[in-house]
């Protein structure tokens, strides 16, 4: 009953109704990366209690679990607790685990741009994008860096533009989600409803400009802001435990960090200008807008 009624509240929040459709839009209804993980009306209704334990007892499984402890502690002891609280833990049917496979994503087709009706909406819900790279992606420094630039910060492209220059929105900007496979890229806002068509046109700017040469003094500018932001993400154990937990999931060693530093100071201006060419495709986007249909579709 709870997910239903927040399922019934999403209907009236214009971005939330926008980043469901663009997931969807992008990947596709088939897709585990197009289907909201807080699931739909319908399967909120058709979910029954054995569902959930069979989704447990095939997931939740100690062979594929790995249990990690940040703080002020011995490793002696802490391995005695450890054995104490979960050695009796094994799977319910014994059988090995299984690890869902995820298909694919559909080939992007030509830029389209799709308007969902909120009537009377004072404001736009604008998503942009496509389908990016796993977290295991090579070019994952110069994405980094790249996105820095372009909407990963406030001072960057797209915030500069729409929000400082322009005024057309509190905040724009863009992301990789990084997963086991390829998650998506979008560059993204909340704009005034008036200045919906001219906001798209501030965005594409942007996202077909940051293919062209970065100047040096905006790709060391990126590269610092990276650097010297690490040291924060490590602040409390909380912290950290949230840093190396992903190191797991991804399968990246665990002294990774070790060289993150270094390895952003080595991108280059090329590599940025590759990256964000190859990555960033102006005529693959999928361009979802949510507003007010009568006052913004002319």
């Amino acid at each position: 009953k709870e997910r239903l009624t927040s399922l019934l509240q999403l209907r009236d929040r214009g971005p939330a109704i926008a980043d469901r459709a663009f997931a969807q839009l992008v990947y596709g209804g088939d897709h585990p990366y197009g289907r909201p993980l807080s699931g739909t009306e319908a399967s909120t209704r058709a979910l029954t209690r054995a569902d959930v334990q069979r989704f447990y007892a095939a997931h939740w499984r100690p062979e594929t679990a790995t249990l990690l402890v940040v703080g002020d502690v011995r490793a002696d002891d802490f391995v005695r607790r450890a054995e104490r609280a979960f050695g009796g833990w094994r799977a319910a049917d014994g059988a090995p685990a299984t690890v869902a496979a995820i298909p694919a994503p559909r080939a992007a087709g030509a830029t389209q741009v799709y308007l969902i009706d909120k009537p009377g909406a004072p404001q736009s819900s604008v998503r942009i994008g496509l389908v990016g790279v796993a977290r295991t992606d090579p070019d994952y420094f110069a994405l980094r860096v790249m996105n820095t630039i372009l909407g990963g910060s406030f001072t960057s492209r797209l915030n500069q533009n729409l929000r400082e220059t322009k005024g057309y929105t509190y905040g724009a900007g863009s992301s990789f989600d990084m997963r086991r496979a390829a998650g998506p890229f979008v560059a993204r806002a909340e704009v005034t409803g008036t200045k919906t068509d001219s906001s798209l046109v501030e965005f594409m700017k942007e996202l077909r400009a940051i293919g062209d040469t970065v100047p040096q003094g905006e790709l060391q500018k990126a590269k610092t802001y990276l650097q010297l932001g690490l040291p924060g993400d490590f602040e409390t154990t909380g912290d950290v435990a949230g840093q190396l937990a992903p190191l797991v999931v991804h399968g990246l060693p665990l002294d990774w960090y070790d060289g993150f530093g270094a390895r952003v100071g080595a991108v280059t201006q090329a590599d940025v200008q590759r990256v964000a060419r190859t990555r960033v495709d102006p005529s693959r986007f999928v361009v979802v807008v949510v507003g007010d249909r009568k006052s913004v579709e002319p």
